[in-house]
């Protein structure tokens, strides 16, 4: 799920099969994954999950891969203890499981982690990266909280009012030019919108010959034709971070 207008099924790709570095905590009403940076830099990021949840091998293995490069990463649990989408699920069901999880009805709880993370984790800067569903989630975040330094929504677009075009934070939006999901004419427009309404830096960035999932869902060794941009996007991803966060 990755276009809000039209959600669509998703395949979960490779599963990156990964223990973790960091340790799961509780954050009020939210379980959440954390790893703390290695160096103390006051630094902070919140990884946001796609539709198959928190606990996802290959997002956790991104939060740690962001955590190396001197950022203290939080995975929370956006569902609320809510099942993830199962990816062998009924899909012909996945409209009436989506509508009790919207990516634009999370503030509760990034109010909750922002507390956490400037209070026990000393966080003065905070940046927000988002896969698929999060990529909505941080789309809908940096058109209402400007206290966050930059954002990254990854494989994920929001359409449907004027207001969302109007960022309040620097973001990079990642797509993939074979998106079965998110068509190019979507990113065409967003385009088009962004360059009429944003008054703050964007990038928009679409990587040849890929599919939808490919930054966090595809494994770097899958094939020699797909590793270049796989490693392209995250380092995108980090030069983005580094830049503004």
């Amino acid at each position: 799920m990755a276009n809000e207008v039209h959600p669509c099924p998703c395949d979960i790709g490779h599963r990156i099969e990964y223990g973790g570095l960091g340790r799961e905590v509780q954050v009020e009403h939210i379980k959440a994954y954390l790893t703390e940076s290695p160096v103390d830099a006051g630094k902070a990021v919140i990884v946001i999950q796609d539709i198959f949840g928190w606990q996802l091998s290959n997002t956790r293995y991104m939060a740690d891969m962001i955590a190396g490069n001197g950022y203290t990463t939080i995975v929370p649990d956006f569902f609320v203890g809510q099942e993830p989408w199962h990816p062998s699920g009924d899909w012909s069901t996945f409209p009436e499981w989506l509508k009790t999880r919207d990516a634009r009805r999370i503030d509760k709880e990034v109010d909750a982690v922002l507390k956490y993370l400037k209070q026990r984790c000393h966080a003065k800067k905070i940046g927000v990266v988002g896969f698929c569903w999060g990529g909505v989630a941080v789309h809908h975040m940096m058109t209402k909280y400007p206290e966050f330094r930059a954002g990254v929504s990854i494989y994920g677009i929001i359409k449907d009012s004027e207001d969302v075009y109007k960022l309040k934070n620097p973001t990079l939006f990642i797509f993939a030019e074979n998106d079965a999901v998110i068509p190019l004419e979507q990113v065409s427009l967003l385009t088009q919108k962004l360059k009429e309404n944003c008054k703050v830096e964007y990038q928009i960035k679409t990587f040849s010959g890929q599919t939808h999932g490919f930054v966090h869902r595809k494994r770097e060794d899958c094939s020699p034709e797909d590793k270049p941009y796989i490693d392209e996007a995250r380092r995108s991803l980090l030069e983005w971070l580094n830049k503004y966060v």
